[in-house]
């Protein structure tokens, strides 16, 4: 997931990014595995084809575990080939059981992992056509289309996904973030307006928010949402600030939404208050951000 640091705040009013697939690429894994359960019987009754799937996609997570493990010391040269066996075998499943739609989801999730992107999507589209109710795979023909730079085209797609389930958080996540990263695409489609955009978007961060209410960044995210709209609701950011400062589980994510609270006490003119609540704010992480909010004090008057 994206984590709540000091990272992710270079500028606390800056547009953020959509949230980075590589991010959140474990909680992919988890629903990989989820549908792979869903979709293959008990391992007394499997076919061959689910048990051949079922060694791969192990022989898959040990490559990219051992992978992550050796770091900086990694062996390039036995990693490409190590991949290429684990493509083949992938080659070979599909294959021979060409209308097998788990073996296509997890060869497609696979190949984006080592960015062969096209590849992956074809592999998605086979799915897609195989079974249409795989709401992993609306999501991956969504990211990918939306870092092809097609969110128009990537809407129906995440949309799709969260039909099929609506409890998945990590899609109104990702709903929220294409809305907010193709606002000016989604608007001069007119077929939305600003406001109407905005609004959705708000909407879809703060349920993925509620969905995972014990996740801190899906909150984060949230509030920093109230900045992008047209004009920014400081007033509401403040309230979600304060209720979000009692959930901060550590001493950099509680002076991380402090740093917050005091950017929007700001641009609400209450000077003093926001002056305080910097003086507590002390991680040397932070002080990148914390300078312009300092000096944004220093050009406004206390009016409280």
């Amino acid at each position: 997931m994206v984590a709540a640091t000091a990272k992710d705040s270079a500028a606390l009013n800056e547009t953020p990014f959509p949230v980075s697939y590589c991010a959140v690429l474990p909680r992919l894994l988890s629903l990989l595995a989820l549908a792979m359960t869903l979709a293959l019987p008990a391992w007394g009754s499997e076919s061959l084809a689910e048990k051949s799937l079922r060694e791969t996609v192990a022989r898959e997570r040990d490559l990219f575990a051992r992978a992550e493990a050796e770091g900086e010391h990694l062996d390039d040269a036995r990693f490409v080939g190590d991949a290429k066996a684990v493509a083949g075998s992938y080659d070979v499943l599909i294959q021979k059981n060409p209308t097998f739609a788990p073996a296509f989801v997890a060869y497609g999730m696979f190949l984006g992992k080592i960015d062969m992107n096209r590849a992956a999507v074809a592999m998605f589209l086979r799915a897609n056509k195989l079974d249409p109710h795989i709401p992993l795979v609306k999501n991956q023909l969504a990211k990918h289309l939306a870092e092809d730079g097609k969110p128009l085209e990537a809407l129906p797609y995440l949309l799709a996904a969260i039909d099929l389930a609506p409890g998945e958080p990590l899609y109104h996540l990702h709903l929220a973030s294409l809305l907010l990263a193709g606002r000016d695409d989604f608007i001069l489609s007119g077929e939305w307006t600003r406001v109407a955009l905005d609004q959705a978007m708000l909407e879809a961060f703060q349920r993925g928010a509620d969905l995972a209410a014990g996740d801190f960044s899906y909150a984060y995210q949230h509030a920093k949402a109230y900045y992008e709209v047209e004009p920014p609701r400081w007033e509401e950011a403040l309230g979600v600030w304060e209720k979000l400062g009692a959930r901060a589980a550590t001493t950099s994510t509680k002076q991380l939404v402090k740093l917050h609270r005091a950017n929007v006490l700001v641009q609400l003119d209450r000077i003093v208050e926001a002056r305080a609540l910097l003086d507590e704010v002390t991680d040397l992480q932070l002080m990148g951000e914390k300078k312009p909010v300092l000096e944004a004090i220093a050009a406004k008057r206390p009016t409280q």
